[in-house]
């Protein structure tokens, strides 16, 4: 049994870890999410049926988004270690872990996001061409605002899987829960310790997912 002191001390750890969990998902999707919608915005204007055609950037683009989707995340961590230690002097810390969660999940959001507007429908767009709307502002005053419940989900989404991605981090010197799991329960052999590790990334994700809900409804009305 752990006395009062213990228990303290293991709140103190749990909290100081969800608190680095919570760090790295909000700043490494906020990145993420500036560099997928541009990299989304990109492969819409030069897709064959874009505003602005371009073979050859969209098929370069395509295949870079495609290549970084399929990176298994926990092998795309070891091989940005260089560059990560480069970057910001360092390749352990939940301040090193924001890099490959960024450059992780902004492909897997460009294509989301590339979906979500192509999915706009065409009559507006038409439309708004029709009116004489500059193709900056079909993109971010036609196309964005028609796709923002869907782009709700995209990021409700993404949050959720940078959630995961940074339990991973943790395993490699990322810090955060995934940290504690394998150095306090899975190292110590502390069931406890792995279960309220799970527990608090279960609840972090439902609120996520709630909140998101919730902010789909108000914008699809």
């Amino acid at each position: 049994m752990m006395g009062v002191k213990a228990y303290q001390v293991w709140i103190s750890i749990l909290l100081k870890a969800t608190w680095e969990t919570l760090y790295m998902t909000i700043v490494s999707t906020f990145f993420a999410s500036i560099l997928g919608l541009i990299l989304a915005i990109i492969l819409v204007m030069t897709r064959a049926d874009g505003l602005s055609p371009n073979r050859v950037i969209y098929g370069i683009l395509d295949l870079i988004v495609n290549i970084f989707r399929s990176f298994p995340f926990i092998v795309l961590i070891i091989v940005l270690f260089p560059f990560v230690r480069l970057l910001i002097g360092t390749s352990i810390g939940t301040n090193a872990a924001i890099v490959p969660l960024t450059i992780g999940t902004a492909p897997f959001m460009a294509r989301l996001i590339e979906n979500a507007l192509i999915e706009v429908d065409n009559g507006i767009i038409e439309a708004s061409k029709s009116f004489g709307a500059s193709k900056f502002q079909i993109i971010f005053r036609v196309m964005l605002v028609e796709a923002v419940p869907t782009l709700v989900n995209v990021l409700t989404l993404s949050i959720i899987v940078v959630i995961g991605f940074s339990a991973m981090a943790g395993t490699l010197g990322g810090g955060g829960l995934g940290d504690v799991a394998i150095r306090y329960g899975f190292q110590r052999f502390r069931g406890d310790i792995m279960l309220y590790t799970v527990v608090i990334l279960i609840v972090m994700v439902q609120i996520f997912q709630m909140i998101g809900n919730l902010i789909y409804k108000k914008t699809k009305r």
